[in-house]
């Protein structure tokens, strides 16, 4: 008993002693290459992989081991670093540099900042890119055309499905590109880069609703479809989970969704550019378009806007009632009715007060 308390002692004190040893490599081999404080300027291209970035810092003396740097990433669970201009010295530990790198810390004078706001459409996208790059509304369509970029799209992200190769779809990746501010590197940065970086967020925020989606009965791309109507129909965050309550529930009884904006952007108008749809629009033959009999309990072909992360989270988690139609007055103020009377009351009420919206 005695030999293999000893053994155990042994065993113990070998596995703690190699614990250490390797805990101290670790810890040498992300450590300041040297005190050398003179800053230099290293180049970290778009679409650059893991590999090729620890080459560059390796090369640039900047880290100590090639094979360390791609474990750091792992261990700390680190996927995403970003392309641009870096000011490095050899005095920075790996933290410092990997940290710079992932929150796209560059020094690229010429950068700026691009806003798109929730709810926007890819051709109100287009010209948001035209009027800050040096990019111009027809290339960003044709790229949105070219099937072997789309397919490459399809092939790296894991909510993109043939579903937007539909030819009666509008813009392969309406949708798809997450709302937010991005910092761009310079006005000659390709449309490619842009998308990619819009793309890495949506993977972000479907990524928390990832099991929720999972749950409901509709493919990732219904999901966006119908979180985009909930994003354009709604004038503020509050009422869109009860928005997406009454969708949910004209889907259940096999009705239309009877909703405005799906019309506008089957006619390729701008909410606001013609408030008053007239009866030939709103019977416009579309897959888009919601007020066709032919589309009562289903969705359109595909999202009509970039819905943003509360729309999500809204049909994800939508609340639960027994209305069917709801409408909102110029002052931001949502109404709900459970039957089409009640909804024609509300309507009327408003006229006569001067508070009805027109969009």
């Amino acid at each position: 008993m005695k030999l293999y308390k000893n053994i155990a002692v042994i065993l113990f004190a070998f596995w703690a002693l190699l614990i250490i040893t390797l805990g101290g490599i670790y810890n040498y081999m992300i450590s300041p290459v040297s005190r050398n404080d003179n800053l230099r300027v290293v180049d970290i291209k778009f679409g650059s992989s893991v590999a090729q970035i620890g080459k560059i810092l390796k090369d640039n003396n900047l880290i100590r081991d090639e094979f360390v740097f791609k474990l750091y990433l792992r261990i700390h669970n680190i996927d995403k670093l970003q392309a641009g201009r870096y000011n490095f010295s050899e005095n920075m530990n790996l933290k410092t540099i990997v940290r710079k790198i992932n929150e796209g810390m560059g020094l690229d004078l010429e950068s700026f900042n691009i806003t798109f706001p929730e709810g926007k459409n890819m051709r109100q996208i287009a010209l948001i890119i035209e009027r800050n790059t040096n990019n111009e509304v027809k290339d960003i369509f044709n790229l949105l055309k070219d099937e072997k970029y789309i397919n490459s799209l399809i092939d790296k992200y894991w909510f993109l499905t043939d579903e937007i190769k539909n030819k009666d779809i509008y813009y392969a990746l309406e949708g798809y590109l997450a709302p937010n501010t991005y910092n761009i590197r310079n006005k000659d940065v390709k449309v490619e880069e842009i998308f990619e970086i819009m793309l890495d967020q949506t993977d972000k925020v479907l990524s928390k609703y990832k099991d929720d989606i999972s749950k409901l009965n509709f493919t990732v791309h219904e999901f966006l479809t119908l979180a985009s109507i909930v994003e354009s129909e709604g004038v503020n965050n509050k009422d869109r989970p009860k928005i997406a309550g009454v969708f949910y529930n004209r889907l259940d009884r096999g009705e239309k969704l009877d909703s405005c904006v799906t019309t506008y952007y089957a006619l390729r108008l701008e909410i606001g550019d013609n408030p008053n749809l007239t009866y030939e629009q709103m019977a416009f033959i579309s897959p888009y378009n919601t007020y066709l009999a032919k589309l009562a309990g289903k969705l359109p072909i595909g999202p009509i806007s970039n819905p943003g992360e509360a729309s999500i989270s809204a049909t994800v988690n939508p609340v639960k009632h027994n209305y069917l139609f709801f409408l909102s007055d110029k002052f931001k103020n949502t109404y709900f009715s459970a039957t089409n009377a009640e909804h024609e009351a509300k309507i009327q009420e408003l006229i006569d007060k001067g508070a009805w919206n027109r969009w």
